[in-house]
This record gives structure tokens, sequence and C-alpha cells, in this order.
């Protein structure tokens, strides 16, 4: 159209135009304004695809360290990459545990709610390396039977566990009174000769809950050890740890 057949038109159809050439500027704006909006990157681990039963690999293992705490009453879930009939039930309870889609795959909805509940060290955002550790006897994760990287490698499976278990008791804190211990520090503080702190595979608790109700829904949360009231020692915390079969005892909570 030629400027002077434009500008003969009346009035009321130019504004129209011009309107019409401004609204269609706007939203080629706005799409490249979303266009290059950058996807979420998380700091610790990202999933780049669906998991389902039946897939295995890194990402499958990444994905059971942080839904062990869901394998149902006395179970336990071994995170060994392979995505099975286990690991399908656990995703499924943290799924409905979080009001997300209980289908049992892991997905966009899944993932992003990983991404909220982990730190970029990919400890649970509840729980921290520093509270495990007892600073007793040797500095950070070491002086252990195991090296620290694998000590320190138990202590990330236990926090998750300890996560499900804070999020069943409504999000309310669960305070850590002793969690990994050297050599020396367990000697020191006369815990047993093959204590599970020794591994980066337990923690002792106190909070704003009685220490019966944290024994009980423990055993929800896959910990082989739940150590309580009546048991001797233990009247004063309740003391959970990661071993894969079952040696419950707190006998003044009925467990």
């Amino acid at each position: 159209m030629s400027l002077r057949t434009f500008l003969s038109r009346p009035l009321p159809r130019i504004l129209a135009i011009l309107a019409l050439f401004a609204a269609v500027a706007g939203t080629a704006v706005t799409t490249q304004v979303v266009t290059a909006t950058k996807a979420h990157a998380d700091g610790c681990y990202n999933w780049s695809r669906p998991l389902s039963q039946g897939t295995s690999g890194e990402d499958v293992r990444q994905l059971q360290i942080r839904i062990a705490g869901y394998p149902g009453y006395g179970a336990h879930l071994a995170i060994d990459g392979v995505f099975g009939p286990g690991t399908k039930a656990a995703l499924t309870r943290f799924q409905s545990a979080y009001g997300l889609g209980a289908d049992g795959v892991a997905g966009t909805a899944t993932y992003t709610k990983l991404y909220s509940l982990q730190d970029d060290d990919c400890t649970p955002i509840h729980f921290a390396y520093t509270e495990l550790d007892d600073v007793c006897g040797g500095s950070g994760y070491d002086g252990g039977p195991l090296s620290e990287a694998a000590t320190k490698s138990n202590a990330l499976r236990t926090m998750w566990q300890l996560e499900a278990l804070r999020h069943a008791l409504g999000d309310q804190p669960l305070n850590i009174s002793s969690g990994f211990r050297s050599i020396p520090c367990n000697a020191q503080v006369g815990g047993a000769s093959n204590s599970e702190h020794l591994y980066g595979r337990s923690a002792d608790l106190t909070g704003v809950h009685s220490f019966c109700k944290m024994a009980q829904q423990a055993r929800n949360h896959g910990f082989g050890g739940i150590l309580g009231p009546g048991y001797p020692d233990h009247n004063d915390h309740t003391h959970l740890d990661i071993r894969t079969s079952n040696f419950w005892s707190a006998p003044n909570c009925g467990i």
C-alpha cells in the first residue's frame, strides 16, 4: 500500500491499522522474551529422560537415592541403578506423599519436586553434611573404617531417608544429636565396636516429636536399625540407621 493511498483513508481506519501493527509488534516481542527464557538448571544433578520400570543407569541410581525413604513398611530399596518393581513402588509413594500424579514414572513433575528438595551439594534441603558429622576425633568424614568418600556417600543416603521421615511427620524439624563418628570418637563415647555411626549410616534424633513417634514412623522409611525408649541407653533419643536387615527395639513404644 502506497503512503498516498494510506493517508487518503478515513482517520478511524488509519488508527485501527496502526493499532493492529502495534499488537502484532507486541506479540513478536513477547514471543522473543519467552523463547529466551532459560530452562531450570539444578546445581546438583539433572535428569534428561523419563524413567520407568525397565530402565537402568546412573540416572536411575540418583533417583533411588532420593526416594529410598519410601520403600514401604519394613522394606528397603536397593540403590543399584536398576528400575524394578521396588523402585516403581517407592516412586509411587514419593509422588503420592507430595501430591503428584502417582503413576510410578519419573518425569518433569517428579524432577521438579526433587530439584526443589535438594541443595547444590545434593543433600536434602533440611539436612547438611555438617549436621551428620560429630566433629569428634577427626575432621569431616575421615577416621572411620571406610574411605571418606564412601562414608560421605552413606551419610547422603541417610539424610534422604531422614528427609522422608521429616515430611511424614509434618515437616517439623528433626534434631540430630549424634551422626558419623570416627573410630576414636566412637570409643570415647562408649559406642559399640561395630556401630553404624562409624560408617555414616546412622543418626540419633531428638526434637519436637516424641521418641516413640519417630521410632514408629521410621518403620515406613527404610530404616533397618531403630532403637528407642526401653532399649538400653536409648531412653533419651531415637537411633535410626540404614542397614538393610531389620533390628528394631523400642519396647516402650511397642516396637
